[in-house]
């Protein structure tokens, strides 16, 4: 490689398509990226958000870095957990959540949602794996990742759509020589939790160097953690009563829609008024169980002095369950014949009240012997009973992927470069669906005037006694209901070709370094399906599933053009050690959404060599995802624990009757609708072919301080800004029945009448073929905007006995918040909690480590991270008294959190490392909040456990071998 110029040198050292590049410092500042401890040296410069290979050039854009020995002194085990506690991001779908869990892991920056980041491994798009466009952070490999690179703020311009709130990008070691095996074992302080994970990497040069090869495999099984497990999860709490809570679909059996209140079975036969949710906690879980094994390869080869070609390849196969409480019949109404063997006489009398059946022909219906009888009678009802007998419904997700990338990049001329590479990934998503049930089987076994035999025999029907204690539901009756197990599959496939060019064009004369320029191309098709088994296609026939998966298939494609140019005006004069402009733009034409124009402009301006201002402006854009564009409406479940309708709160307010009839009540149930059964309502979701692409206005302005009095500390200081316009969203619960119970009360309004309630009950929850409930629909008309500051800080030297490395990354969220239409609420969601904003977003959050080196080879590292106190969402709270009641109290703040990771590494030999790690070492548990105060996929368990951590101390140990 002699006569490779430096721009090669460094490119050689990743793809073309890299955005963090790392090359030799030779002189100047130490690296300005907010670099995480265990990362980068601070010998090297990490050019970011940048297509230009040149050395000496820092990022007019804040970076954070978080590097393998970062990594590995928190005892992470995947991607996604040790993203979630990066200050300024907002957790995501991970571990920690079970009923909403999809099978796959994601990440939230600055909490403007998962399908705003952007996913890199080495600088190029893994195929995604699901309809939104995301990637699941479960198949990247750890073993051979050597810094993870976070820019948050914006990179359209630079890596296309999707790259609105900014990119991950994770970087794998190059050059690898040698073996390194990597085994770690980890349990909770409760002796639950186990989690075992080994991986394999062997790497050798060849050919005197001009060619290298690498191979990684690995393994790792995590087990569940149940809910039932920790004593503030045991029983749910109702977060309005703070007693014990739960589900209306209980045992013994809940009686609804007879035209009275909820009623449910005493032992002997009888009814009394509701007593007894079901508790559906013990049941879930706060860790779901995974299994993965992946393959990692890549390998280069200098053909030429000036022509290398390389190819990188990632497999992954990874599976994720989630376990939720028994299935049950739920809210759904069903006809009952007055003569089923098992009703009871009080139900059977109170059916016959609410359908107006006289007692006479009510006895006599009741001894019918079939269909033929004249006597024969049917009532619809809903008979809410859970199949305790059956066991936990499971959903397991089982994704296989590989991507695989190849190319060629090398020299032009001594200061022109090219790298032309392709890409190719498919993404295998399966989940099975164990324990369900079916709707139309249960409905056939409950037409039966005798124990023996249902009216309909086909289908080998046995009939079902939904009306005893527990035990009263036989192998035989779940054998029936629950005889075909559901499921589907979700395909997404990658394909990219993309090429570029970059070098030097001339220097102006008042600096040192040349300006820089990237001008190239780039290709992509997505493609993603969906395909459900039958029985999911059908709305409301999977029992507890909510709405149908229906099949969706959908594609689309992208051609581009980019460019970049960074001109180094003044450097090495007075009060102009650096000054520096930065420019790019992106045309984008998609076969969707037509064609887009992103572009961005950068400066950076070092007085001095010690201090450097720094301020980056950029016009992004997100265009339609395929699951926005052509997934069909379907029917769902979100939470709200009071439903303005409700009990008698309509009694004596002419107008709020008068809109809970036009949206579908019977009037015959005013003053006895009932509350949401178990916290969730319906919604009506789905995408939209006429949506537009979203656009976004980000500016960043910084200060990098690097005092010659203090060496080796580095501070920075940075203040970002975005806004998304004609954002691609869905309202919020809280926006839609404030649009029509608190800002219009027209029962004549569409902002009432949008919303659509049981025919039967008159309330939100029931069957998804008759309740579409709220609407969600997805529109262009929503507004996103965040902004605050990022603190990093780091510091190492020598003490004496030690050498001692101090780190500060910390951020301070002004506003987070989200418009769903112009006429909506401009809802804040930063230090609030609530059924409108998801997952916390806390307005102080800080990680700070305080490490000692010592020459013996042992490091003990502490880790310090911090929550700032949230509340109760006021918007929401205010809601709730509108709607007859609000939280108590204790439940509406939760205090300022501090997690404490105490990590040791003992260098055995130059061979040997082991590592072992006391992670929550003060066993702090999360506060308890209730079970329905916020979204289901974030408040479970009675509290919130992707940001707060309900496993409490755990243990981790590992054993590193290299040679």
């Amino acid at each position: 490689m002699t006569n490779l110029n430096w721009q090669t040198r460094a490119m050689l050292k990743g793809s073309a398509a890299t955005f963090a590049l790392t090359v030799a410092m030779l002189q100047g500042p130490v690296a300005l990226a907010q670099e995480t401890a265990g990362a980068a040296p601070a010998e090297t410069i990490i050019v970011t958000g940048s297509r230009i290979a040149r050395p000496n050039v820092d990022s007019s854009s804040p970076v954070s870095v978080v590097g393998a020995e970062e990594v590995e002194l928190r005892a992470a085990t995947n991607a996604e957990q040790f993203l979630r506690e990066l200050p300024g991001a907002v957790p995501s779908i991970g571990s920690a959540v079970n009923n909403g869990n999809g099978g796959s892991s994601y990440v939230n920056l600055r909490g403007l949602g998962s399908n705003r980041n952007l996913v890199l491994l080495n600088g190029v798009r893994i195929v995604p794996t699901d309809l939104a466009a995301r990637v699941d952070l479960n198949v990247i490999p750890l073993a051979v990742i050597e810094r993870t690179d976070v820019l948050t703020g914006g990179a359209t311009t630079t890596y296309g759509a999707d790259a609105v709130a900014g990119v991950v990008n994770f970087v794998t070691k190059r050059d690898f020589a040698g073996v390194d095996l990597n085994v770690s074992n980890g349990i909770t302080g409760r002796g639950d939790g186990h989690n075992f994970r080994v991986e394999a990497t062997v790497g050798a040069n060849f050919d005197d160097g001009r060619g290298n090869a690498v191979l990684s495999i690995g393994f790792q099984n995590t087990k569940p953690v149940y809910q039932g497990d920790r004593d503030f999860s045991q029983e749910n709490i109702s977060s309005y009563s703070g007693l014990a809570g739960g589900s209306s679909t209980a045992v013994p059996s809940v009686i609804a829609g007879y035209g009275g209140p909820l009623l449910q079975l005493t032992n002997d036969g009888g009814l009394a008024p509701f007593y007894e949710p079901y508790n559906f906690n013990p049941t879930n879980i706060f860790q779901t169980p995974f299994k993965r094994f992946n393959i990692y390869g890549a390998a280069r080869y200098e053909v030429t002095d000036n022509v290398e070609v390389y190819t990188e390849a990632l497999f992954s196969k990874n599976t994720v369950a989630t376990i939720i409480a028994p299935g049950g019949s739920f809210t759904n109404s069903y006809l009952i014949p007055l003569s089923n063997p098992y009703l009871p006489v009080a139900v059977r009398d109170a059916f016959c009240a609410g359908a107006g059946i006289d007692a006479a022909s009510c006895v006599a219906a009741s001894l019918a012997a079939g269909p033929d009888d004249p006597n024969y009678t049917e009532v619809r009802s809903q008979v809410r009973r859970r199949f305790v007998e059956s066991g936990t419904r499971d959903t397991e997700y089982a994704t296989t992927m590989f991507n695989m990338k190849a190319g060629v990049r090398g020299n032009i001329t001594d200061s022109l470069t090219f790298d032309v590479y392709g890409s190719y990934g498919e993404s295998d998503k399966r989940n099975n669906n164990l324990g369900w049930g079916q709707n139309s089987l249960l409905q056939q076994a409950l037409r039966a005037s005798s124990a023996d035999a249902c009216h309909d025999t086909s289908n080998g029907c046995v009939p079902i006694n939904l009306f005893g204690p527990a035990g009263s539901i036989t192998p035989d009756m779940l054998g029936f209901v629950q005889k075909n197990d559901s499921g589907g599959i979700q395909k997404v496939t990658l394909a990219t070709v993309s090429g570029a060019v970059s070098g030097e064009l001339f220097t102006i004369p008042a600096a040192r370094d040349g300006v820089g320029f990237a001008l190239g191309g780039e290709y992509r098709e997505y493609t993603a399906r969906q395909v459900a088994d039958s029985l999911s296609q059908i709305p409301g026939e999977v029992l507890g599933a909510g709405g149908a998966d229906p099949n969706v298939y959908g594609t689309y494609n992208v051609k581009e053009v980019f460019g970049e140019l960074i001109v180094p005006l003044v450097q090495d004069r007075p009060f102009f050690h650096d000054l520096t402009l930065e420019a790019g733009a992106r045309y984008s034409d998609y076969s969707t959404a037509g064609t887009v124009f992103t572009w961005k402009l950068g400066a950076q301006w070092a007085p001095v060599e010690s201090l450097r201002f720094r301020g980056n402006y950029q016009r992004g854009s997100r265009a339609p995802n395929i699951g926005e564009l052509f997934q069909p409406q379907l029917v769902g479940l979100d939470n709200l624990a009071f439903d303005p309708c409700q009990n008698d709160e309509p009694v004596g307010d002419a107008t709020l009757t008068a809109i809970c009839i036009a949206q579908g009540a019977p009037a015959a149930q005013i003053g006895a609708i009932n509350p949401p059964a178990a916290g969730q309502i319906n919604i009506t979701y789905g995408g939209n072919p006429d949506l537009d692409t979203e656009t976004s206005d980000t500016w960043t302005v910084g200060v990098v301080i690097q005092p010659a009095a203090v060496p080796s500390l580095t501070v920075t200081l940075d203040y970002y800004n975005i806004i998304v316009n004609d954002a691609i969203t869905a309202p919020t619960v809280g926006d839609v029945l404030d649009g029509c119970f608190v800002f219009n009360r027209d029962p004549a309004s569409a902002e009432c009448l949008s919303i659509r309630r049981n025919p039967f009950t008159g309330a939100l929850d029931g069957s998804a073929a008759d309740t579409p409930g709220v609407p969600l629909l997805t529109s262009n008309q929503g507004r996103l905007q965040t902004d605050g500051i990022d603190l990093s800080a780091r510091w190492n030297g020598d003490i004496g006995f030690a050498n001692l490395g101090l780190s500060f990354d910390g951020n301070w969220t002004n506003r987070s918040r989200f418009k769903a239409s112009p006429g909506s609420i401009n809802r804040e969601c930063v230090g609030f909690y609530s059924i409108n904003c998801g997952s916390i977003q806390p307005e102080f959050s800080f990680n700070q480590r305080t490490s000692l080196n010592f020459d013996s080879g042992i490091t003990l590292s502490l880790l310090w991270r911090y929550i700032s106190s949230v509340k109760y969402e006021p918007l929401q709270y205010q809601a709730d008294l509108d709607a007859g009641g609000a939280p108590l109290d204790e439940f509406t703040k939760i205090g300022a959190a501090s997690y404490f990771d105490l990590s040791a590494r003992f260098e055995v030999n130059e061979n040997l490392t082991v590592n072992l790690a006391m992670l929550n070492m003060f066993d702090k548990l999360p506060k308890v909040v209730g079970s329905d105060i916020g979204s289901t996929a974030y408040n479970s368990g009675n509290v919130y456990p992707s940001t707060y951590d309900p496993l409490g101390r755990r243990f981790q140990a590992g054993v590193r071998l290299r040679f």
